[in-house]
């Protein structure tokens, strides 16, 4: 039987990232250069459902934002995590979904910082397949028919060929969702949220370098363009804390994570 913590990615490591690199020593070889080819997206149904919500819901810049995350996360764990053993598919989901509560239609439907209406909003999506790109927290979330365990019934999982999440693998993608700024220095996070800010501070700031060959950025950031998106994000940013000055957002420095953003060398080729 399936292992939902390890499969979900639910195992719990350091939220730190500096701890959590010095807990998990690294191979002695440095990263492999990848072709993105080598880090293909899942095929599953509920990965090509994902994909296709996402390619419908987010700007042309938050999707390739949210591709290139998907294809640096997959060769950091790859070569830096093997251990963790979830599922290609639901980091896939974690990543289409991360910043869909930013999109304008999301941030001016809510009080909600954007993560935590972003994580409501894919607790339904990945759940209904007739879920709509709206924030609405006061919906079902999509959790009837799960039975005794939390699970979706195996009948119910199919619905005109689209496959629907289980709940704990959902609520994996949820957690991580709404935890992908929460850049702590104690305490806990699950590896898949752990996996999605790495990936993320990666391609917003440039940090972490290290566990990624340049070839392998290079090739993915051809096929996914940035289109500006240091600016871009910038923006968003800023958006989000003049409507909801208490967003947080705020907690990584209403200054000062702008301008790591903007400062961004590592990906400034690209732009």
């Amino acid at each position: 039987m399936t292992n939902p913590i390890t499969t979900y990615g639910l195992t719990p490591v350091p939220a730190s990232s500096s701890t959590l690199l010095t807990s998990y020593p690294g191979p002695p070889q440095h990263p492999t250069a990848l072709s993105i080819t080598a880090l293909p997206i899942p095929s599953t149904p509920l990965a090509t459902r994902i994909n296709a919500y996402a390619l419908s819901n987010l700007t042309q810049q938050t999707y390739n934002h949210s591709r290139r995350v998907y294809h640096y996360g997959l060769a950091i764990k790859n070569h830096r995590f093997p251990e963790w053993e979830f599922s290609d598919e639901t980091y896939f989901c974690a990543c289409m979904l991360h910043d869909i509560g930013a999109m304008e239609k999301n941030l001016t439907s809510t009080r909600l910082s954007f993560e935590f209406a972003g994580g409501i909003l894919a607790l339904k999506v990945l759940q209904d397949v007739n879920a709509d790109g709206d924030v609405d927290v006061n919906s079902t979330t999509g959790l009837d028919g799960a039975d005794a365990d939390g699970d979706i019934d195996a009948e119910e999982r199919m619905d005109k060929g689209q496959e629907i999440a289980p709940q704990d693998q959902a609520e994996s993608i949820a957690e991580a969702i709404m935890r992908h700024q929460d850049l702590c220095s104690q305490g806990k996070i699950t590896a898949l949220g752990q996996l999605l800010q790495l990936a993320t501070i990666l391609d917003n700031t440039g940090a972490h370098e290290s566990l990624i060959h340049p070839s392998t950025i290079e090739d993915i950031a051809k096929h996914f363009p940035r289109m500006k998106w240091s600016s871009c994000f910038v923006g968003t940013i800023k958006r989000e804390i003049s409507l909801k000055p208490w967003a947080h957002s705020t907690v990584l420095g209403e200054e000062e994570f702008p301008k790591k953003i903007l400062g961004n060398t590592l990906m400034a080729p690209y732009e």
